[in-house]
């Protein structure tokens, strides 16, 4: 394959790098003496150019090719999933416009442009020597968009948790990986799992196994493994946030299945009750049924809505490894579905949280007193975005933990094996409406200050907050719009 060749396999990830080196040319030598708010708007509506530009392609020009052995990986799964996460992307940028934290526009648009390159060349390899190098790009775009509020000196520490966790994770999964790649001799998943196959798990296997199992539970933000996220998450800008909780969270997941379904498939092992059997398999579902303990529980007690939805994020993380569990073609679809929705819903969530935040000066559950009298369109957004997080029909939410349930049990383990899990995963959920209710009780019960004045959101926030509500209604009402669509580009992809 020549140049020109792979050249036109990463045409989607190339018009984004050309957006977000068109972002930083224009702030650079025509906005400096701009307003702030337009700067942002004019750096926006490039970027949002560049990503529509990008699924445009993929939408109209589909491919199927696998280049240099495993590297750069097209078919129409991959391309599913990158046009969700370039979707995910434009939301955090339109979310972004009316913020004011930062004077430098330009280069944090830029960044989330990076990091969603990152994130597409990490969904489309399948080598473990490219998987870590955008894991990379990825993660220190994300730790920079992390510390970008210099005005507030929690912003610089969450940033510096969280790239100090993230190296560490780093160097766990690169020790991991280079494991792998002497028991194996390759760097490509799918000949790893042939080299590996009818060995057995090879001690220095099950250390490499355990190894990655820590770096991406950094990643995806799984128990033990997730100390940096409710820092992370509250001291981050907002909209910076909403794209490591949702963005982030549909690359690293998908990347984790594919690395564990095709690179070690033959030593899963098995999580079932009373049917243990050493692999992959149980060390994910303790890891699974850790995140939706710590991650419900801790949620509970939690004041700061941002912080709520950190350990939010972290239960959910649990749930989501249970397709990670049940490998298969359903399974796969099952994930992919919940991972899209629920980065939809977050970064919505998120959404209104950057409104409150602006308008009251805080993210506190008391700031969210009576916004149902003062705003009422976001309040009606949240309410959707907090019942779909917590699985209520007809939402998209419930259709995610539903068929992710499902995959557990019916690809999990021979006769209900994971059925403990799953019982968990219900009786965490129904834990996890408590503290969803009591955001919805500060927007709707509690009444607001005699301080309080109306709230007025931002045009363009209500807009696309009412986009991202119609969207779960949609997809929970019809979620076969998206499963079809998934389950037929599994087909086609040849898993």
């Amino acid at each position: 394959m020549n140049y020109l060749q792979l050249l036109s396999l990463a045409v989607p990830e190339t018009i984004v790098v050309i957006a977000a080196l068109a972002v930083l040319t224009a702030d650079l030598f025509a906005l400096r003496d701009v307003e702030l708010r337009l700067r942002l708007m004019i750096g926006g509506m490039i970027a949002c150019a560049g990503c529509v530009a990008a699924m445009a392609w993929m939408l109209v020009i589909p491919a199927h090719a696998n280049a240099l052995g495993g590297m750069l990986v097209v078919d129409p799964l991959v391309q599913l999933v990158k046009v969700a996460l370039l979707v995910l992307t434009v939301f955090t940028v339109l979310l972004s416009m009316d913020s004011d934290f930062t004077p430098h526009a330009g280069e944090y648009i830029a960044l989330i442009l990076f990091a969603a390159v990152g994130m597409m060349f990490l969904v489309s390899s399948e080598d473990i020597l490219m998987i870590f190098i955008s894991l990379e790009l990825t993660s220190l775009s994300l730790y920079i968009l992390t510390a970008f509020n210099k005005r507030d000196i929690n912003s610089a520490e969450a940033g510096l948790k969280y790239f100090l966790f993230g190296g560490m994770s780093a160097a766990f999964t690169l020790f991991g990986l280079s494991l792998v790649y002497g028991l194996s001799g390759t760097t490509n998943l799918r000949e790893i799992a042939a080299a590996l196959a009818g060995k057995g798990l090879d001690p220095l296997l099950a250390v490499a196994i355990v190894m990655l199992v820590i770096g991406f539970g950094f990643k995806v933000a799984a128990v033990p493994f997730h100390l940096w996220a409710p820092d992370a998450y509250q001291g981050a800008p907002t909209p910076s946030a909403a794209f490591i909780a949702s963005g982030s969270k549909v690359a690293s997941f998908f990347i984790f299945a594919k690395v564990m379904a095709l690179g070690f498939a033959g030593v899963e092992g098995s999580g079932a009750w009373h049917n243990y059997a050493a692999g992959w398999v149980p060390v994910i579902a303790i890891v699974a049924a850790l995140s939706m303990l710590l991650g419900n529980l801790a949620a509970i007690v939690q004041s700061s809505v941002k912080r709520l939805l950190a350990y939010s994020a972290i239960a959910h993380a649990g749930y989501m490894l249970l397709g990670v569990l049940s490998h298969g073609p359903q399974s796969l679809a099952a994930l992919i579905y919940y991972a899209v929705t629920y980065g939809l819903t977050t970064v919505g969530a998120f959404g209104v949280v950057a409104v409150v935040e602006q308008g009251t000066g805080g993210e506190k559950l008391s700031n969210f007193a009576g916004l149902s009298r003062r705003a009422p369109v976001v309040s009606f957004c949240m309410m959707i975005f907090m019942l779909s997080l917590a699985g209520i029909p007809p939402l998209a939410g419930f259709f995610g933990k539903f068929y992710v349930f499902a995959a557990a049990l019916n690809g999990g383990a021979p006769n209900l094996g994971l059925l403990w899990l799953v019982i968990l995963a219900v009786a965490m959920s129904a834990v996890s409406l408590y503290y969803y209710l009591q955001v919805l009780k500060q927007i709707y019960v509690r009444e607001p200050s005699s301080e309080a004045r109306p709230l007025k959101a931002p045009v363009i926030s209500q807009i696309v907050l009412c986009v991202l509500a119609a969207a779960i209604i949609l997809f929970g009402c019809a979620p076969n719009l998206l499963v079809e669509k998934i389950i037929n580009t599994i087909h086609l992809a040849g898993w």
